[in-house]
């Protein structure tokens, strides 16, 4: 393993941000040289069919040069969306009390194979 593989394996602070079948991972590490960066890694999770799973993983890399026009254009797009659409949730699918309607859980029973009256909501997304 090369020094630059073990360096960018040295954690020097971590913090997690669970949301849904989302984790965030923000991770301060440390250059060749002795500096910080940041790491921020998008993990989601695929379930498959049979029940196993796998997850995909997307990193972003930022160095301290960069931080300012990062948070800038960040901070820029949040408050334009915050701006143009409130920061309620708009898809009441990916909120975490999120109920069907009791007339969609009567049509799924009645669309069921087995017939039975009875429904269990089930939100694979806290899983």
């Amino acid at each position: 393993m090369s020094e630059r593989d073990l360096s960018d394996q040295e954690e020097i602070h971590s913090k997690v941000l669970r949301a849904g079948r989302r984790t965030y991972f923000f991770d301060v590490r440390s250059t060749k040289a002795g500096d910080y960066y940041l790491t921020i890694t998008e993990s989601k999770k695929f379930t498959h069919d049979d029940g196993s799973f796998h997850y995909k993983k997307h990193k972003i890399y930022l160095y301290k040069e960069d931080f300012e026009a990062f948070k800038e254009n960040v901070e820029e797009m949040m408050d334009f969306i915050i701006n143009e659409k409130g920061s309620e949730v708009i898809s009441e699918r990916h909120q975490k009390d999120f109920k069907k309607e009791e007339s969609e859980v009567e049509q799924e029973t009645e669309n069921t194979s087995t017939g039975t009256s009875s429904f269990t909501d089930v939100s694979f997304e806290d899983i």
